[in-house]
This record gives structure tokens, C-alpha cells and sequence, in this order.
């Protein structure tokens, strides 16, 4: 007894055509995977890296903005948090990581002006 569904399985496949080589019909998908590579990731990993020699470099005087757009003071370096003067007498202790970009670094600091 032959089966409705495996019935039309002969007729769907050519036993005349060769089958394609199984590398060619991965090439575009490598192709896709490079570009994504190339145009996602990478500069991805290359921002994070930045942004952790940033941070790392972050020391008391620097002048800073925030991911959340506060400007301050970096007035104390701790582990994983720094003490940021935001006014007189207002400080404030953010993460590290929410420190975007260091507008002036201290005078004992390097003479990069702004880094991003």
C-alpha cells in the first residue's frame, strides 16, 4: 500500500539532474555572514573596547558627561563607581559605565583635549 503523501515524492525529484554541489549552495550564506561581520559586529566590538579604555582611564579632575547627559567633575575614583561634582556641594556616584565621553582631562592627565 503506498502512502497519499509519499506517492508524489518520485515526481517532485528529477532523477535526470545532477544534484548541485553543496558548497555552491552555501556561498551566499557565507557571503551574508561576512557582511554582517563586517558591517554589525565588528565595529561593534571595536566601540566596546573604546569605551573600556575609557573608563579604565577615568581618574579624579577629568571633566565628564554622562550617558544621561549630566556634566560633572569626577571627584573620587572607586572600584566600579566614581564621585562626580555636578554643582557646589552636590556630588553625585554613578557607575563607570555611565560615562560617555571625558570633555578635559586633569592637568597631571594626558593632552588629549576631548576624547569620544
Amino acid at each position: 500500500m503506498v502512502f497519499p503523501a509519499t506517492a508524489f515524492i518520485p515526481l517532485l525529484l528529477d532523477a535526470g539532474a545532477p544534484a548541485p554541489n553543496p558548497i555552491t549552495q552555501f556561498v551566499p550564506l557565507i557571503f551574508i555572514g561576512l557582511i554582517f561581520y563586517f558591517l554589525l559586529i565588528r565595529p561593534q566590538q571595536k566601540q566596546r573596547k573604546e569605551q573600556q579604555k575609557l573608563i579604565e582611564s577615568i581618574k579624579t579632575g577629568d571633566k565628564v558627561v554622562t550617558s544621561s547627559g549630566i556634566y560633572g567633575l569626577i571627584s573620587n575614583v572607586k572600584d566600579r563607581t566614581v564621585m562626580l561634582k555636578v554643582a557646589d556641594n552636590v556630588k553625585i556616584e554613578i557607575d563607570k559605565a555611565a560615562v560617555a565621553t571625558v570633555l578635559d582631562r586633569s592637568a597631571e592627565g594626558s593632552p588629549e583635549s576631548a576624547v569620544s
